[in-house]
């Protein structure tokens, strides 16, 4: 049926489209329906509706990607069958809407418009929840900070709170696959036909991806493959630090202004995670309203960038898998139409502890009780590489060591999993680490095998003490759970770049050869390490092309042409304790 009229009624096509047994309405759609902006600008949205004239309550989805997406209209389609009429809009200089392309910059003003816009209308009865993941669900957290007066509900999905520190960097290390294959190849400011949206369109040699994320330096790097300047790009390198451009559009800067309960809902691989935490524990916290505090919600799959039951090397088995339209329907249910499904009366965070391959729901994020337990870097000789004798345990070495390594930005360890997106199949989730520990710059600590289960949930922390002989360079920490036969999957990781030790609004750079001690922030887990399984920490000084190569200069982000190689020392012991901090909590009970 093809739905090319400005009204459709789409009746009889659409209504099983979801479940046979449910009652589900018959819907209407509007096509390119025109809202206007406070500035003037008009924006253009499709309204699903369902079938019967009324008043419903409405969902805002707002979205970069096109309104007529494959896939977009399924679960539009639902939700009007299921009783909601539904605005989904084409951002600002996007598809159908005018106006210019400048990611994030727009989305709270337009956000804000659009829901008092969908709330005045003849279909709605005044209560508007919002829907949508990704950068759906940064313009659902960039609308809700301006309090629209007739929000009611949100639901971020894979959103990230803070675009500077857990979306563009981490610990202040430019995400350059991401943020390249997002920003410039998919997203310029020119819109782009999709076949130019993924990797696999560079096939000449000087257009493969891996070149030309190699291409120095990086803030002229849009016109290896675009052939033009792409602005949002170049402002993302030229504000390298969480300065005045970042704090005006995070999110975590105003969750104070945010008054209505939001449900987060991420996967402990996905490149967003932190905001699916930061997201929740700061409603939960520093919402604007003791609803927004008490129905603050979070679901944690071991999911990458959508759910799914394998991801990377692991199969987590068919429980692993959540239905993420009932999950959203029952939420909205109970505060857009008022109905009593025992939402309420369920504990608000629910967790997927991999390890154990099993959900626990938890009463909050970090999990009351949890005891967080150092596990302390050791060597006799030296830790390179696996076949080192780097070691992790719960004594402190009374003793001080050294470990050495050689990074060169021209060899960079290679990115294989981890928290990733949108790139090929080796750049995110869990992957066997086994290939890149035969490097020697690349620091190998493993403990005993366990004779207990170990269970862990929450953050995860690495104090590093740590010198090079440079002015700046990265360190970067992945936690594995080594299984029986070896196999080395990852479950949290992070970076810090050395000028920011101090914070993400303070660079400093270093006085090579000196000591430093780094606070490094890992990526939030839930894993069960079990009896035989042995825990380990790698450290090495880069992850390419998940992260842009340190040149160990101390230049300003993206204007180096040239590297210089980085001689790095961890020390562990005495008076430098490196250690990873767990989150130890309870573990599951035995089975029967």
């Amino acid at each position: 049926m093809a739905c090319l009229a400005f009204t459709l009624i789409c009746s009889a096509s659409f209504k099983n489209i979801t479940d046979e047994d449910a009652p589900l309405n018959g819907i209407r759609i509007q096509r390119h329906v025109a809202v206007k902006m406070r500035d003037g600008v008009i924006l253009y949205a499709d309204i699903y509706l369902p079938e019967t004239e009324g008043k419903y309550p409405t969902i805002v989805v707002r979205t970069p990607y096109g309104v007529q997406r494959d896939g977009m209209h399924q679960t539009m389609i639902k939700y009007a069958q299921h009783g909601y009429a539904v605005v989904l809009q084409d951002v600002r200089g996007r598809y159908e809407s005018e106006g210019k392309w400048v990611p994030f910059m727009d989305e709270a003003n337009d956000g804000f418009d659009t829901i008092e816009w969908a709330a005045a209308q003849s279909f709605s009865n005044g209560k508007v929840g919002t829907q949508g993941g990704s950068y759906l669900g940064h313009n659902q957290w960039q609308a809700a900070s301006q309090n629209p007066p007739h929000l009611v509900a949100a639901f971020p999905v894979l959103a990230s709170t803070n675009i500077y520190a857990n979306w563009i960097t981490m610990g202040g290390a430019f995400r350059l696959s991401f943020n390249y294959g997002w920003g410039v190849v998919r997203m310029p400011n020119r819109i782009m036909l999709p076949q130019y949206w993924h990797t696999e369109a560079f096939s000449t040699e000087e257009l493969k991806y891996d070149n030309i994320l190699m291409h120095l330096p990086l803030k002229d790097g849009d016109l290896q493959s675009a052939g033009y300047a792409t602005q949002h790009y170049r402002d993302w390198i030229q504000h390298e630090s969480y300065d005045a451009y970042w704090k005006a559009i995070s999110d975590e800067e105003r969750f104070d202004k945010i008054k209505v309960p939001v449900h987060t809902f991420g996967g402990w691989f996905d490149i967003f995670l932190m905001g699916t935490i930061n997201g929740y524990t700061g409603m939960k916290n520093n919402g604007g309203s003791p609803q927004a505090r008490a129905g603050a919600r979070m679901i944690i799959g071991p999911w990458g960038h959508g759910s799914s039951q394998s991801y990377g090397d692991v199969d987590f088995t068919p429980d692993a898998q959540i239905d993420q339209f009932e999950t959203e329907l029952r939420f909205f249910d109970f505060y857009l139409k008022g109905i009593s499904n025992g939402l309420d009366n369920e504990k608000p965070v629910k967790l997927f502890y991999m390890g154990a391959n099993k959900w626990r729901s938890e009463t909050d994020w970090p999990i009351p009780g949890t005891v967080y337990k150092p596990l302390y870097l050791n060597s006799q000789t030296a830790a390179n590489a696996v076949r080192g004798d780097g070691s992790i345990g719960v004594q402190l070495p009374s003793k001080t060591g050294t470990d050495t390594y050689r990074y060169d930005p021209d060899n960079p360890i290679k990115t294989l999993g981890g928290n990733n997106c949108c790139g090929t199949p080796t750049l995110a989730g869990p992957k066997d680490q086994r290939p890149l520990e035969q490097r020697q710059d690349v620091l190998v600590y493993t403990s005993n095998y366990l004779d207990s289960t170990l269970t862990i949930a929450g953050p995860v922390k690495m104090k590093l003490f740590a010198a090079t002989d440079g002015p700046d360079t990265d360190w970067m920490i992945k936690l594995i759970d080594v299984y029986p036969n070896g196999f080395a999957m990852p479950v949290s990781e992070g970076i810090i770049r050395a000028r920011f030790r101090e914070g993400l609004d303070k660079m400093k750079l270093l006085k090579p050869g000196e000591v430093y001690e780094y606070d490094i922030e890992l990526t939030g887990t839930a894993n069960v390490f079990q009896p035989g399984h042995r825990i380990r920490v790698d450290i090495t000084s880069s992850n390419f092309p998940q992260f842009d190569r340190n040149p160990n200069t101390g230049a300003p982000l993206g204007s180096n042409a040239t590297v210089r190689v980085a001689q790095q020392t961890i020390y562990h012991g005495g008076k430098y304790s490196s250690h990873i901090l767990l989150p130890v909590v309870a573990n599951f009970p035995a089975a029967k």
